[in-house]
Parts: C-alpha cells; sequence; structure tokens
C-alpha cells in the first residue's frame, strides 16, 4: 500500500490492535505496526508519539463531541440532561470499524499495565472535558465533576454493549449510552 494513501491513521490503529491481539502489546514494535499498516516509520510518527498513543486515537475529538453536545443541550437541561446529549453527539462520530475493534482493545489494555494507565488517562481526559463543558452552563463544580464522571461510564458502558452486541439489533451506540446514563442515575439514588 503506498504511504500517501488516505486512512493511514485509522489502518494503523487497526494494524496495532491486531499485532497487540496476536503477539501482545510488549512484543509489538513501531515497525511492526507501520508495515502492518503499509506506512513507513517516519508515516507512523507523524501521527503518534508513540505506540500507547494509538489505543487513545480521536480522544481530542471525542472530548470536542461531548463537550459541544453538552453546550448544544437546551439551557432548560439538567446537568445530566446535558451530559446525555453529549453522548449523543459522540455517539454519532462511532462507526463500524470503532465497533470492530472495540472488543480488541479492551483486551489489549485488560492484559498491559501501561495501556490500563494510559486508557486511566483517557476517561480523566474525557471527564475533564465535560466538566468544563457543564460549567460553561453555569453547573457548580461538584455538581459538574460528577455528572462528568456518570458520563464517562455510562460512553465506556455503552460501547461496551454495542461493540460486543448483535449489530443487527438496531441499537446504537447512542441508545445503549443514554441508558446506561439512566440506570447510573437510578443508581445513585440507592447511595443514600
Amino acid at each position: 500500500m503506498a504511504r500517501w494513501q488516505p486512512g493511514a491513521t485509522q489502518r494503523l490503529v487497526v494494524a496495532a490492535v491486531d499485532l497487540f491481539t496476536e503477539q501482545g502489546y510488549d512484543a509489538t514494535t513501531v515497525s511492526q505496526i507501520a508495515e502492518r499498516a503499509g506506512v513507513t516509520k517516519s508515516t507512523f510518527f507523524r501521527h503518534f508519539s508513540d505506540k500507547r498513543e494509538l489505543l487513545v486515537a480521536g480522544q481530542e475529538t471525542l472530548s470536542r463531541l461531548l463537550a459541544d453536545g453538552i453546550a448544544e443541550a437546551p439551557s432548560s437541561a439538567t446537568p445530566l440532561e446535558a451530559v446525555a446529549a453529549g453522548l449523543r453527539r459522540a455517539s454519532g462520530a462511532m462507526g463500524p470499524t470503532n465497533r470492530e475493534i472495540g472488543p480488541r482493545i479492551r483486551a489489549a489494555v485488560a492484559a498491559s499495565t501501561e495501556l490500563q494507565e494510559r486508557d486511566a488517562l483517557k476517561s480523566v481526559g474525557l471527564a475533564a472535558a465535560m466538566t468544563e463543558a457543564l460549567a460553561a452552563r453555569g453547573v457548580p463544580g461538584p455538581t459538574a465533576h460528577l455528572a462528568a464522571e456518570l458520563g464517562v461510564l455510562a460512553f465506556k458502558r455503552g460501547f461496551a454493549e454495542w461493540s460486543e452486541g448483535d449489530s443487527s439489533d438496531g441499537e446504537g451506540l447512542a441508545d445503549r449510552a443514554v441508558a446506561a446514563l439512566d440506570d447510573l442515575r437510578a443508581a445513585t439514588s440507592s447511595l443514600g
């Protein structure tokens, strides 16, 4: 595959996930990822600073979409209704490739302490973006932070169910993420 062909970022992510699944994260080199993706090693480094970054590709976009959805929610929306709007907006950016590689990414993360740490940082970044968007709507700090954390949990749970579920069931990621948020809202009422 010629290195000028479009889609290098996506090809690199898919190649990395495949290799991480086949031989483990630690045994996979940047050169192997680049070769599998059909690009040069220098092209890899134009897209990613290291192989850990492959599994958080798109985090900035996801953070922005979550924040944009929150910002665009009706002014009468409660904090969790605004978070639900963010979840819907971000879910619209997830396509078949995201669904296909989701379970393999989770398996790679589960098998590597280094990737677990990077995944935790991703969650912090997503929560921070939503917290800022909620604060901009006038939501008090602790409430904004709690709503954002629930949003991250809901997105992760919805994504896991969506990517592992039957694609013919007609239920999309947004439906699953918002349902997870509703479940979490109900669970908080039992905390006392």
